[in-house]
């Protein structure tokens, strides 16, 4: 009797497990397409609008590259024995005309940051069309120097509304596996329209590369009426289906937009408006410094100065070519960089084309300080019959050898350029874009932009008034030190954001140490 109960329950045992797992395998079955439609929808993105989108948007950063180093192959005409009574320039005057540019970019800078969020990223990419095409047409019809003055600063303001809003529209319509590569545009353009500017000044008129200039400006406003708000920005404004719309018009029509936009209505709904106590929480003030002191970084490698003063720097180097070839080519070899920068962003990841950028700056520099500091060996006459007939060969070495130096400076500014497009000319621009927290992103970002130029302004300053004083060495020193603090920081301070969404990265600086995002940590904590 207790064998037959026995055998009765362990039977009864078996048909309830057995019921068990048919209904795990029937919810396994049921649930398979939901999850092979999610686990493939990444496969199918169509980045086709994206890329468009992207293009239109860089646009800006064009103008910016090629309204930045304007200065550079007119200046000398300028002060040339030709140029017009009323627009040539003393040393004081051609310092404020390759500085004014930088208090422009941070004016521009401030502008953007109330603009970015007022009237969204993409307006505010289109409205710095107006003082571009406008300083444009001043310095092109110029008749006195406050017109050329006045005209170089309104560029400036454009740049600075395109350099805090274009790298921002950029991160929030692009998804994390193109992001990286895209996050580089900016940079890539701007770099495409400094060499532009250098290839037309071989053969343009001064005033005709100013019309020039006003060209891209206009495509971009073309272009960019016809693309879309970024999905961010109209989940922001509580427009749902528009968001959708967009991402299906970013991604492709058969993309499945319920994963993205939960994460990002997450996100949205997570933030608060901010105040001034609650910026002393980490998620906000760590993300904010290392954004600021990297774009103050990256002001301080020397870079502006170096790229607005080119050929005059290079005629004073005494390069054996002339000075605007040797712009040309830094030009051409900083447009490389930036693409194998591009390629290697989303492989190599940000920290190591950090390190690797540092060191190149580093070498560089350094060697540009020493041959700027070295002075030539005395000549010795040797009048004996004895070595005479060693005289012409002294004579050849001696010029073999001065070529050789001669060449120096172009190739270590050329290394100098190329490290500094590799890492901490594109990755400043996109860490800006990834690590800034949602809430406080288009005024943060505003604030760096114009962070970034005052000091560009100060620099650039400063650099023609310690050229005249004591030389290139000491302006190349000060480039040397600083770059070893661009080292250290990159070791200490800026996360790897390879292959991290934006809400992961958000994460990472709320909890200090992972990426994973957790349902119940919001973002700001009431006060």
């Amino acid at each position: 009797m207790t064998c037959s109960l026995t055998t009765k329950k362990r039977s009864k045992a078996l048909e309830e497990l057995s019921r068990c797992f048919t209904a795990v395998q029937r919810n396994m079955e049921e649930n398979t397409p939901l999850l092979k439609r999610t686990a493939s929808s990444d496969s199918q993105i169509s980045n086709a609008r994206l890329y468009l989108a992207v293009f239109s948007a860089v646009l800006g950063n064009f103008n910016f590259g090629y309204s930045l180093v304007y200065s550079s192959p007119v200046l000398p005409r300028f002060k040339g024995p030709d140029v017009d009574p009323q627009l040539r320039m003393d040393t004081n005057q051609a310092a404020w005309f390759g500085s004014i540019y930088s208090l422009g970019a941070a004016a521009g800078g401030l502008g953007a940051m109330f603009l970015n969020d007022l009237i969204g990223r993409k307006m505010s990419i289109m409205m710095s069309a107006v003082p571009s095409t406008a300083g444009y047409m001043l310095m092109g019809g110029a008749v006195n120097l406050w017109m050329l003055h006045t005209g170089r600063f309104l560029t400036g303001v454009a740049g600075g509304m395109t350099a805090a809003s274009i790298p921002v529209y950029i991160s929030e319509i692009s998804h994390k596996k193109v992001r990286g590569a895209l996050g580089s545009c900016p940079q890539i353009t701007a770099v495409f329209g400094t060499l532009t500017l250098y290839a037309l000044g071989l053969v343009v008129p001064w005033r005709w590369l100013a019309v020039a200039g006003s060209v891209p400006a206009v495509i971009m406003v073309v272009l960019l009426a016809f693309m879309p708000s970024s999905p961010r920005r109209l989940l922001s404004l509580g427009q749902v289906q528009k968001a959708e719309k967009v991402l299906r018009w970013l991604r492709g029509s058969n993309y499945n937009t319920n994963i993205e936009i939960s994460a990002i209505q997450h996100s949205i709904n997570t933030q608060v408006k901010i105040t001034w106590a609650q910026l002393a929480s980490p998620i906000y003030y760590k993300p904010i410094l290392i954004s600021v002191v990297m774009r103050f970084l990256q002001q301080m490698t020397g870079i502006t100065p170096i790229l607005v003063y080119l050929e005059p720097i290079f005629a004073k180097s005494n390069v054996t070519l002339e000075a605007r070839y040797d712009a040309a080519i830094v030009g051409a070899v900083r447009l490389l960089s930036v693409a194998v920068a591009a390629s290697l962003m989303d492989k190599a990841g940000r920290k190591a084309l950090l390190y690797t950028s540092s060191m190149l700056m580093f070498l560089s520099s350094l060697t540009l300080t020493m041959i700027s500091h070295t002075t030539p060996c005395p000549a010795i006459n040797i009048t004996t019959p004895a070595y005479s007939s060693h005289t012409e060969l002294g004579s050849m070495l001696q010029a073999s050898q001065g070529t050789a130096m001669s060449l120096l400076p172009l190739i270590s500014t050329v290394v100098f350029i190329f490290g500094y497009a590799m890492g901490w000319g594109p990755i400043t621009w996109l860490l800006m874009s990834e690590v800034l927290p949602l809430v406080a992103r288009g005024v943060a970002s505003g604030l760096c932009v114009t962070v970034s130029w005052v000091t560009a302004f100060a620099l650039t300053q400063a650099f023609t008034h310690l050229v005249d004083a004591y030389g290139l060495y000491v302006p190349y020193l000060i480039f040397t030190v600083v770059c070893v603090f661009c080292l250290l920081f990159n070791a200490v301070c800026i996360p790897e954001t390879r292959k991290r969404s934006l809400e992961e990265i958000e994460n990472y600086f709320r909890t200090g140490r992972t990426f994973t995002i957790r349902e119940n940590h919001p973002s700001v904590v009431s006060s």
